[in-house]
This record gives C-alpha cells, sequence and structure tokens, in this order.
C-alpha cells in the first residue's frame, strides 16, 4: 500500500511508520521536520499542516490508498487536511483518544459512549481543551466521508520515543535511587498500551479497510500500578555512583491530596496516579472487546518497560531541566514528576 503519514517523526507517528515500513508499504511522512529525524526508509515532505498552499503541494498530482492522521489537535486542521485529501485518498485513520469522550475518565466508556459536542468548523486556534479531539473526529467525517474513515480512540500510549514523560519520568526517578514517594493503592488496576501494539493494530484494520470506531488500548487491568512501579525499579536495577537503590515508600491517596502547600496533583506531579473516587472512576477501565475481537494484541509490560529504559539511555538527557532538577519537552507548559524537595518533604511528613 501506498501510505501518507500526517506526522510520523515522533513517537506515534514513528511507531506507524516503522511498522508500515517493515510490512513493505511504501510510506510518505508529512510535517515540519523540527522535532526529530523521519525514520529511514521513508519519503519526508515538508510543510505546515494548517497551509492550504503546503498541503495543495503534497497532494498536487498524487494517491495513497490511506492517510494516518496521527497529529491534528484542532478541528480546523483535520477539517482542512480532510477536504484536501479526499479526492487523493481511498481512506483516511484518525487517531483521537479517549479524551474525545464526554463520560471520560468518571465512567466506563465503549465505542457507543457518547463524545464532547464540540463541531466540525470549530474555529482555529482554540486553546487546548480535551473536547477538541471529538471535533477532529467530525470534522475528518464530515470533509473525507464517514464511510471512508476510520478512528481510533487511543488510551495512555507508552513506550520508547515516548514524548508524554510519564514512564521515563518514572525510569528516571527510579535511577535517582533513594525513597520513591510512590501514592495510592498499588493493587489499583491500570490500562497502558505500548505505543508499537497500538501502530501494529492500526496498520491492520487499515490494510483490511476497516471503518468505523475503535477504543484501541490495552485489556483493563494488563498491570496494577504495584507491579509498574516494581518493574521500572527492576529495569533500572542499581543506580550509578554508588547511590543507594530505589526503595518504593507507599503513601495513600487522602495524605497526598489534603489541602496545603504540599497537596500533591494527580497525574501531573506523580505521573499516572489515579486516586480512587468519582472523577477518576473509569480512568483504567475502557471497554476494549471490539478492538481485541478484531486482533488487538498486547506485550507485556516489562518488555515495554525494558525497551523504554535502553532508548533512555541511547538518548541521554535531550529534554530541557527547569532549577529543581525536573525534565521536561522543550516548550511544554507543565513538567511531568514532583520537585524533588517537595517529593522529601513529603516522605519525611507522611512515612
Amino acid at each position: 500500500m501506498k501510505i501518507l503519514l500526517l506526522g510520523g517523526s515522533s513517537f506515534l507517528g514513528r511507531a506507524f511508520a516503522c511498522e508500515a515500513l517493515s510490512r513493505g508499504h511504501e510510506v510518505t511522512t508529512f510535517n515540519r521536520g523540527r522535532s526529530h529525524a523521519d525514520p529511514p526508509g521513508v519519503e519526508a515532505v515538508r510543510g505546515e499542516r494548517d497551509s492550504a498552499e503546503d498541503l495543495a503541494r503534497l497532494v498536487g498530482g498524487r494517491h495513497w490508498d490511506a492517510v494516518v492522521d496521527t497529529s491534528a489537535q484542532q478541528p480546523a486542521q483535520a477539517a482542512l487536511s480532510a477536504r484536501l485529501l479526499r479526492e487523493h485518498a481511498g481512506h483516511y485513520t484518525f487517531v483521537s483518544s479517549v479524551h474525545a469522550f464526554a463520560d471520560w475518565p468518571a465512567r466506563v466508556i465503549t465505542e457507543d459512549s457518547p463524545l464532547h459536542p464540540c463541531p466540525a468548523d470549530t474555529p482555529p486556534d482554540q486553546p487546548f481543551s480535551t473536547a477538541l479531539k471529538a471535533g477532529c473526529e467530525r470534522a475528518v467525517q464530515e470533509y473525507f466521508g464517514a464511510g471512508r474513515t476510520l478512528i481510533l480512540n487511543s488510551g495512555l500510549l507508552i513506550g520508547p520515543y515516548e514524548n508524554g514523560g510519564r514512564l521515563p519520568w518514572w525510569l528516571e526517578r527510579m535511577a535517582r535511587g533513594g525513597p520513591v514517594l510512590a501514592p495510592g493503592d498499588p493493587e489499583r488496576a491500570m490500562q497502558v498500551i505500548d505505543v508499537r501494539d497500538f501502530a501494529a493494530f492500526g496498520v491492520d484494520v487499515l490494510a483490511a479497510g476497516h471503518t468505523g470506531r475503535y477504543l484501541t488500548t490495552a485489556p483493563a487491568g494488563n498491570v496494577t500500578f504495584g507491579e509498574f512501579l516494581a518493574t521500572c525499579r527492576e529495569v533500572v536495577g542499581e543506580p550509578a555512583g554508588g547511590r543507594p537503590r530505589a526503595e518504593l515508600v507507599w503513601v495513600p491517596d487522602g495524605p497526598l491530596l489534603a489541602e496545603g502547600p504540599d497537596s500533591v496533583q494527580p497525574w501531573l506531579e506523580l505521573p499516572l496516579w489515579a486516586p480512587a473516587g468519582p472523577e477518576f472512576a473509569g480512568v483504567w477501565l475502557a471497554d476494549t472487546t471490539r478492538a481485541q475481537s478484531a486482533g488487538l494484541r498486547c506485550r507485556p509490560f516489562a518488555e515495554t518497560a525494558r525497551d523504554t529504559w535502553a532508548w533512555l539511555q541511547q538518548r541521554g538527557p535531550a529534554e530541557d531541566t527547569d532549577a529543581d532538577g525536573r525534565k521536561g519537552r522543550k516548550g511544554a507548559p507543565h513538567l511531568q514528576g514532583i520537585v524533588p524537595a517537595k517529593e522529601q518533604r513529603l516522605l519525611a511528613a507522611l512515612t
């Protein structure tokens, strides 16, 4: 097949490109060429996806069997690409998110759960909102055609080249050693999917010509939070420089959420920590029955952790660091992970 990837150089787009290339497909990537190098073997076309002129130059005289859009964040972006590509491609796969569903993370969701009420013609340059993904979905279906469109609602993606900083943060925290603040219940079931498994499933259903929607994440309970952190600790092993090995110190949700200067923000300060309660009641319970029936398979978390740690060691310190030593993506408004001094205060006070 001839496949066009809108994106294609970082994390999910890269995983799609590598998976498609490994199966002998011809892959064209369209991106600005600023964040990461494209995988070897693709035809890389440079341009801004917000630019009608750049997209017109891309599609001029060309036709692809399928488009995979991993990069649209605004409905106006999705609408522009869908309008310009509808005569130049036979199939459009749009990678959306569980964020598109109005009930997530408070309730269990299925493919038939209601979406946020964000219209396809939402004006460009909207401030960030989880509802925007729902508008992107509507734009692709409206302008490209629902009968030729596949929506993949991703769950929490992890793995090599991760740019969300969640699994990498925990691995790098374990590598610093010493007491590690482990929040909440170690038996809390999670639902995380390796980006390579997501891409493999995406290429499978794309090649088969599937349309409609798949909730695409690992089966609920594929790992517990305790197993997740213990595996990160095991994969990292002994810290360098003679520092003590990481020791998990579990602290219940309540004290961490108590009001005050050392209250901890779930998910952001301690990545993937979703406290028990109505707000996060369905966060790790998305129903993936339909995707599993269509062939979705997920590798053990330990394999993902090992491969991600190997990539981190090869990558080196490629992220910006703030004054407290935390790492985050360049230009990101927030950094993943708790400030070390705050973590130490909490450990001293609560254990």
